[in-house]
């Protein structure tokens, strides 16, 4: 998978039950920030950015690319859900040739315990099933995140392996739309 392939981007809104996947707009920059600077989501992922380091280096418009979906609920951004090539430099693949689909999801902590990820990301596999038929996904995270654990396994990812990196045990699974998903 390079960038979406022949995925005409940006898709219609999505709208589930609660929330929007939207492209990212403008009013989206301080939620983007607020993502970033936050010790409690930086805990899994390197740890938070410095917040004015992010204030001079976030565009305008963060976030807009093929593969970013802004997390909208009630008109405010919560949140992002990311689909991009996993590059081929990390360890864990499907494919030999790499570049599999990675999800990845950041939520602000005011929006944690909620079921928006999984409500989210299940509405962003629908839409990658559809747009790229047969394709997998994949997903990494450390092990020590036992909440990404959980939504993995709920999402229908299945385990393929474990492995060192970021100087953590990360598990590694894949998720494809023409297998079962529990």
């Amino acid at each position: 998978m390079s960038e979406l392939g022949p995925v005409a981007w940006p898709p219609a809104p999505i709208r589930t039950e609660r929330l929007v996947l939207r492209e990212s707009e403008a009013r989206d920059r301080a939620a983007f920030i607020e993502l970033f600077a936050s010790s409690q989501v930086g805990t899994y992922i390197g740890g938070p950015r410095p917040r004015d380091e992010l204030e001079h280096a976030v565009p305008e418009v963060p976030g807009r690319r093929p593969g970013v979906f802004v997390i909208d609920l009630d008109g405010a951004m919560i949140g992002m859900i990311t689909l991009d090539p996993r590059g081929e430099e990390h360890p864990g693949h499907v494919r030999p040739e790499a570049g599999e689909a990675a999800l990845g999801y950041l939520f602000l902590p005011e929006a944690w315990g909620c079921g928006y990820a999984a409500e989210a990301c299940a509405a962003a596999l629908d839409w990658f099933a559809d747009a790229l038929p047969g394709e997998p996904v994949v997903l990494c995270t450390q092990t020590a995140n036992d909440r990404a654990m959980r939504l993995a396994t709920k999402l229908g990812f299945t385990e393929v392996e474990r492995f060192e990196e970021y100087g953590a045990e990360q598990w590694f699974g894949v998720w494809s739309s023409v297998t079962p998903s529990g």
